[in-house]
């Protein structure tokens, strides 16, 4: 008889150790994520590795890699995975597709609200002996409109907070909602009207090729003055140095960031978290007990599918994804 599957699981916080261990009894548990080098001494000998996102499959490690059969990544984007280099060794690749968009949501509104009502400068002052409400004065949602780029799970869930926060709400995707527009009152327009006419932007797409950079200078000078910029998706789809100057300049008020485009080094950000208009929390938005409870949940289901023999409900089968939001590319040829 065979020996059984080995099992490594990856990026594993230290409370969540018994829910792995539960499961999964004999697997190999680490709480760090690791890459190139470690990444493939501590793979070798694994049929199937679960990680999070800072663990990167590059094709190097992959081809590194012969006994490996798959990789079952708890979050939904699966950049970090060289896809084209699994499929060519037939490495099974799954991703979690949702495990918490309206917890993600819920984070767009902390850092808005956040924001918004001065928070952070009222606790500051309030812990200094100062219970004094002057020079706190804030901004209501109410009647403020909100663009969304991307009405996909996390969008959606978006566009239904920000209706009860009585808020227009305009939104830029390929594909409508239907329920958006009719119980909602979202108002799909092109990419350059979003930018043109939201008090407050919040992007939800993916990182694609197609998307890095997708706020740059060109798009940031598009944008309603003194509008406010939320990023709780991919560090990568803001220019930081475009973003920097806009905030510099009063182009834009606010960027509240869950994400950074060079998130392993501070020092690169130093000067766009520090900015006194810039609310930076550390990639969180997901990071809430009963998301991530179902992220575990659903990696456990795609192995123990593929350790039955089944295909994964989950497994991803597309090298790459197409994101095409109406009024993109014109924007970017108009401003070239």
């Amino acid at each position: 008889m065979p020996p059984p599957p080995s099992i490594l699981f990856l990026e594993v916080d230290s409370e969540d150790l018994k829910t792995v261990l539960d499961q999964y009894p004999k697997a190999e548990i680490r709480t760090e994520s690791l890459n190139g080098i470690d990444l493939i001494r501590a793979c070798k000998d694994k049929d199937v590795v679960s990680g999070f996102i800072y663990s990167k499959f590059t094709a190097e490690v992959i081809k590194s890699l012969p006994k490996l059969k798959l990789i079952s990544t708890r979050s939904v984007g699966f950049n970090h995975i060289d896809l084209d280099a699994c499929k060519a060794r037939n490495i099974a690749v799954c991703n979690v597709p949702d495990y918490g968009s309206h917890v993600i949501a819920e984070h767009v509104f902390a850092l808005l609200l956040s924001a918004l009502r001065r928070i952070t400068e009222a606790k500051a002052q309030v812990r200094e002996g100062n219970f004094d409400y002057h020079g706190l004065r804030g901004m209501a949602l109410m009647g403020k409109t909100m663009g969304i780029i991307g009405t996909g799970k996390i969008g959606i869930n978006t566009a239904k907070i920000a209706h009860g926060f009585g808020m227009n709400i305009l939104a830029c995707d390929k594909c409508r909602v239907i329920e958006l527009e009719t119980q909602f009152g979202v108002k799909y327009v092109d990419f350059e009207e979003v930018l043109g006419l939201s008090d407050v932007v919040s992007l939800h797409v993916p990182l694609l090729p197609e998307t890095n950079h997708l706020i740059n200078e060109h798009a940031l000078n598009k944008m309603k003055p003194g509008a406010i910029i939320i990023n709780t998706a991919r560090g990568e789809l803001i220019d930081s140095n475009a973003l920097l100057k806009a905030l510099d300049d009063g182009k834009i008020s606010h960027a509240l960031l869950d994400v950074l485009e060079h998130e392993k080094d501070f020092q690169w950000n130093e000067k766009l978290i520090s900015h006194p208009n810039v609310l930076v929390t550390p990639h969180i938005a997901f990071y809430a007990e009963e998301s991530t409870q179902k992220m575990y949940k659903e990696s456990f289901h795609s192995i123990n599918e593929w350790l039955a023999g089944e295909t994964p409900v989950h497994r991803v089968t597309q090298s790459t994804l197409v994101c095409d939001l109406k009024g993109v590319e014109a924007l970017r040829e108009k401003v070239r």
